[in-house]
């Protein structure tokens, strides 16, 4: 009976979808601790914290540029794939939308790059790698789409692939750019290796079908923009109140508890991510398309369930693993400059298991469009999360931040419970 239940998990998709997308993390985590420790080497704790200034405002020019239409793309893609002229329509819009919006940002970017500059590297002259941004957007952008489609397409291999092939091209522009420019090199490769993906993900699109074929200036759905605009709404709020207060935090410690004590926070941040990864891409890309199908609140809890009964408890493990192997890992990936970050880890670990046990109910608000109870739920949660911190590190240092953040997602998680009781129950 045993043997029959392992050797129905290892047929299931999900095994399939999982072991690639482990192939995906380890490489990842791979390149993660070889440019953890390159960074450590040459940019230090303080670089560490100005990499991670960029890294928050790249992340809001991504959900910004892109319009936040990623999850509203797979939605839409996933219900239209069997359709050519559906897919045209939402193709040929999308081709309209990229041309207009990366038009717009670039310029955005290159004139206004001082300006950039001294928001996010207050007493750094990096103004021109905003003005490199905007030159290459277009690139950037269209890569973001194109992902999108891919993963609406139903193409969870080539996803994977692609993001494969770009933790390997990023750790070597990262090597190369950290060996030459330093600082400035280290957030120049972050910019750099997103944009030349471009490539990889068309490749992969044209080999599934014919771009040419569908896509059509004559065909614009003003009825598909206007409902993309609702994940848009949602991008805005995630996409750039986010970041926007991991900055504040971080600029809150660097201004009370010293630029080195921010660098420990964003190399906990990098380790958390590595880790994260893998759970983020196998909701995005296989529980997230799910729930988009499912009909009514039986189908949906068995996706819940799915997640929650084969997924969570191995990640559980997996942290606990974490955790007790913190100080090896640590002396792997930074230097002894970082040992400080060591006891960061409890309440970070604490808080992203909260955070994966809310995520995939978080989920549903894209796959069912639900834009008011998004943007409520999202406001509140980073609100707790901002007067927490601010509040905790009075009291706690730089542990207070990674308190503030399991205290968050402990109210989260109770609040999407709540709301959402009709489908977990």
């Amino acid at each position: 009976m045993i043997l029959s239940f392992f050797k129905k998990i290892i047929s299931s998709e999900l095994f399939k979808i999982s072991s690639l997308n482990s192939i995906n993390v380890f490489t990842k985590i791979g390149v993660g601790l070889i440019t953890s420790k390159i960074l450590a080497i040459y940019v230090g704790p303080s670089g560490m914290a100005l990499i991670g200034n960029f890294r928050n405002f790249l992340a809001s020019f991504d959900s910004i540029s892109s319009l936040g239409f990623q999850n509203g793309i797979i939605k839409y893609v996933t219900e239209n794939k069997e359709s050519s002229y559906e897919l045209k329509k939402i193709f040929s819009t999308l081709f309209l939308c990229i041309i207009g919006v990366s038009v717009f940002f670039g310029i955005l970017l290159f004139c206004f790059a001082d300006y950039w500059n001294s928001i996010v590297f207050d007493g750094y002259d990096f103004s021109y790698l905003f003005k490199i941004l905007g030159f290459i957007s277009p690139l950037y952008i269209s890569s973001i789409y194109l992902n999108a489609i891919i993963n609406g397409l139903g193409e969870f291999k080539k996803i994977m692939y692609i993001n494969i092939i770009g933790n390997i091209t990023g750790l070597l522009i990262t090597i190369f750019f950290v060996l030459k420019y330093n600082v400035f090199g280290a957030v120049l490769s972050i910019i750099i290796a997103p944009s030349l993906l471009f490539f990889v993900s068309l490749y992969f699109l044209v080999s599934k079908l014919s771009l040419l074929k569908h896509i059509s200036i004559k065909i614009f759905d003003l009825k598909l923009i206007k409902n993309l605009l609702h994940y848009f709404l949602m991008a805005l709020v995630s996409g750039v109140l986010g970041p926007l207060v991991m900055l504040l935090i971080r600029n809150n410690l660097i201004e009370n508890q010293g630029i080195d004590q921010a660098g420990y926070w964003e190399a906990m941040s990098r380790i958390s991510s590595y880790y994260l990864l893998f759970m983020n891409t196998l909701l995005t890309v296989y529980y997230y398309p799910k729930l988009v199908s499912a009909q009514n609140s039986v189908e949906t809890r068995d996706v819940l369930y799915d997640f929650y009964k084969k997924v969570l408890p191995i990640f559980g493990i997996g942290l606990i693993l974490l955790f007790l192997l913190k100080d090896i890992l640590i002396s792997i990936l930074f230097t002894e400059d970082f040992k400080p970050v060591s006891q960061l880890f409890f309440w970070q670990i604490i808080g992203d298991f909260l955070k994966t046990i809310s995520w995939i109910l978080a989920l549903q608000f894209f796959a069912k469009k639900m834009t008011k109870a998004f943007i409520i739920t999202e406001v509140f949660s980073l609100s707790i999360l901002l007067v927490s911190s601010f509040c905790f590190t009075s009291f706690f240092e730089v542990e207070g931040v990674v308190l503030a953040h399991a205290f968050t997602y402990f109210i989260y998680t109770i609040v999407l419970g709540i709301y959402f009781r009709r489908c977990l129950f």
